[in-house]
This record gives C-alpha cells, structure tokens and sequence, in this order.
C-alpha cells in the first residue's frame, strides 16, 4: 500500500526535528565550556579519592625529607668549607 504524502511529509518533519535536536545535544556536548567544566569535575572527583591523597600526601613528605636533608647537607659543607678555610688561613 502506497504512504499518503501527508504522512511522509509528517514524518520528515519528525526526522527533521530529531536530527536538529541531536545537532543541538551534540554542539552542547563538545563545547569548551562544558569540556572544561567536565574535566573539572573528573579532576575533583579524582583528588577526592582517599587513595589519591595517601599517595599525595606521601609524596609530600618525600619531597619535605628530600629538601631537609639538602638543606641539612648544605649547612654542613658550608660549615666544613669555613673549618678548612680557618686552618688554611692559619698556615
């Protein structure tokens, strides 16, 4: 049985209006804003994780060891470079 025209016209109309609403749904999806505000929340939601704070944390305190002991290493060269100049001095 042949489609009445009405009815094709009815459903190209609907077509028509799908494939618009997905333009829409798809340009609000890939928009900068909605990516950014997207992989801001990732980046929340990743840094909420207890895991991921442990880890942080303990690399924080790597870091504040690494650095004492730099410092640590400094003042005691420092210190020896003065003694050797002091005994160089008396020469």
């Amino acid at each position: 049985m042949a489609r009445d025209i009405n009815d094709i016209e009815r459903d190209i109309e609907r077509t028509r209006n799908q494939l618009a609403s997905t333009l829409d749904e798809l340009a609000n999806r890939t928009s900068p804003k909605t990516l950014t505000d997207n992989a801001k929340d990732q980046a929340a939601g990743f840094f909420q994780d207890p895991t991921v704070q442990k880890v942080l944390a303990g690399l924080g305190v790597g870091v504040a060891v690494l650095v004492g002991i730099r410092v640590l290493n400094g003042r005691k060269r420092k210190k020896e470079l003065k003694e050797l100049q002091r005994l160089l001095a008396r020469r």
